[in-house]
């Protein structure tokens, strides 16, 4: 955890670096830190500002928070749950999906976040996976879950927050009944607390099952990104599900650890200008938007609102690139400052523009209490400039336990004491890191071995152009040939002059060897839940292309 001292009086990064130090009890659990700490400390003081999809407001405090919970956890251990029990949590953002989090860990149950836009299959597969005994879901889920029940053999309860149809039980009637008394389990800081599913841009997702002690671990990569997070007078919001790690941990958890309330809002579809009128009208002064949001903003062409009055922005998940950060300081009178993570080992990397200038094509530098390197395949540790493996040291309080019932897939995530991100990358002498891409996404051109970012970013500073994918496509001489997908702008035509606008511009800014050679022009690309370009989609249709007798190639 970030020295409060430490972190207030740093004059710069190496400062901060120099005083830092973990303070990491033996014994720790989310629930009674992020909510019975405050409910005993500061009980009237507003936890949760919960806006329904009517427009209509509700403010929880701590005290409400704790009696809420409490229920909650006496009401699933009357159910027969016990400690170390998987409980799902199918719900969007709303007082009771945090209710419903809390109330697990205090219990000692492993909560198992889960995407309120998950399909049938998608849910059956997580649920079966982790073996859940319960889950807590919406309303709206209750047929998704009713639908598969009979394929999920350990699934005992499902508890729905809203009408409770035959085969469930009503959320309201389990806590009406319940007491608001209840005693937290005793957990170690390094017990199980919560699965979260990686968001499968490689292969099947997998269950990265992280202790108590993680909520600390996220705690300095929040507050940098987040300008020195938090100052008197926050309030945080972001758009992205609770159901993933960008939402729970990078800021739901660790701004109620703080103290600090959080806005929660469905939005089942993110609209930029209800976005800005949101946060203006709740004064919000923090968000975390996922590059998609932000280039979903962008392309829609809002300007600066007025009422939205910003102190930090961060976003992570994707590069952003110098068009985009220029649109952002215009557009929110701050510095978006990126950060670097995943669902294995999260907020790693950051920058802070508070504390240090952000360098043009990096995403920062190592967070203070994390060692981040660039690795060859040994595990040894890169030149300054060469590009290898972006790798994080163990043993560190953000990283996961490894993979729910998976030993294989947990200790090839490891090259000796380095777990491997799967991420391209490099480093500078300063530690500024430069993310490449996947590594399955580097493309392997006429001998060079080219990165999609790059191309990504040069393709975005066209005034037509809202998002882009780069991916390599077989080719008999090259190996593989660049191809690019575009989406434009609304009143922008996609047509060859454009396309060869868009191939000079590469051309001219990065190098000859790095411009697409085919531009297709789309709709939408593929995303996954959390936002992230599936190139290995786009390729794949690609190689099915080619497998068509009378493929006809894409101009130009």
């Amino acid at each position: 955890m970030l020295p409060r001292p430490a972190r207030e009086g740093a004059a710069s990064y190496d400062d901060l670096v120099r005083r830092f130090a973990w303070n990491i009890p033996p014994r720790f659990n989310i629930g009674v830190d992020v909510c019975d700490r405050h409910a005993a400390a500061t009980p009237k003081a507003p936890a949760l500002i919960f806006e329904d999809e009517d427009g209509k407001i509700e403010t929880l405090d701590f005290a409400g928070l704790r009696a809420a919970s409490n229920r909650l956890a006496n009401a699933l251990v009357g159910l027969g749950l016990e400690r170390g029990d998987r409980v799902g949590i199918l719900m969007a953002q709303a007082p009771e999906t945090a209710v419903a989090h809390i109330a697990c860990y205090k219990a000692g149950f492993v909560a198992v976040p889960l995407f309120a836009l998950f399909g049938d299959e998608a849910l059956a597969y997580r649920l079966g996976d982790c073996g859940a005994s319960c889950v807590i879901a919406d309303t709206g889920q209750i047929g998704k879950l009713l639908a598969i029940r009979d394929r999920l053999p350990a699934l005992r309860h499902i508890v729905s927050a809203g009408e409770a149809p035959a085969g469930t039980r009503s959320y309201a009637a389990l806590v009406e009944r319940a007491s608001d008394r209840f005693a937290p389990v005793d957990t170690a800081a390094d017990d199980p607390a919560v699965i979260i599913y990686t968001s499968g841009t490689t292969g099947s997702p997998k269950g990265a099952l992280h202790a108590h002690r993680v909520l600390l671990g996220h705690l300095p990569g929040v507050e940098m990104p987040q300008d020195m997070f938090p100052q008197a007078g926050d309030l945080f919001w972001t758009p992205a599900d609770w159901a993933w790690i960008g939402g729970l941990f990078d800021v739901l958890l660790p701004s109620l650890h703080h103290g600090v309330p959080v806005l929660a809002h469905r939005m089942r579809k993110f609209e930029p200008e209800k976005a800005l009128a949101l946060m203006a009208r709740h004064k919000v002064r923090n968000v975390f938007f996922p590059p998609t949001a932000l280039k979903l903003m962008r392309q829609s062409g809002v300007k600066r609102h007025e009422g939205v009055a910003m102190r930090s922005i961060g976003s992570g998940g994707e590069s952003l690139g110098d068009e985009l950060l220029a649109w952002g300081r215009e557009t929110f009178g701050v510095t978006i400052n990126e950060f670097y993570g995943q669902t294995e080992c999260n907020l790693v990397v950051s920058n802070c523009a508070s504390l240090f200038a952000p360098k043009p094509g990096t995403m920062g530098r190592a967070v203070p209490g994390h060692r981040v390197a660039v690795v060859d395949d040994a595990g040894r540790e890169m030149p300054p400039g060469e590009v290898g493996e972006i790798a994080v040291a163990r043993p560190d309080p953000v990283m996961f336990l490894g993979y729910w019932n998976n030993p294989t897939a947990t200790a090839e995530k490891f090259v000796g004491d380095w777990l491997k991100t799967g991420d391209r990358g490099a480093q500078d002498a300063e530690g500024y890191l430069r993310y490449v891409g996947r590594g399955d996404d580097v493309i392997t051109s006429a001998g060079y071995r080219i990165g999609p970012v790059g191309i990504e970013e040069c393709l975005l500073r066209h005034p037509a152009v809202a998002m882009a994918a780069a991916i390599g496509v077989p080719d008999p001489i090259r190996t593989e040939s660049i191809k690019a997908f575009v989406v434009l702008k609304q009143g922008h035509a996609g047509d060859a002059a454009l396309a060869k606008a868009l191939q000079d511009q590469v051309r001219d800014r990065l190098a000859a060897h790095e411009y697409p050679r085919a531009i297709e022009f789309v709709a939408e690309l593929p995303l996954t839940a959390t936002g992230k370009i599936m190139r290995r989609e786009l390729r794949q249709r690609e190689i099915e292309k080619q497998q068509e007798p009378k493929h006809r190639e894409t101009p130009p």
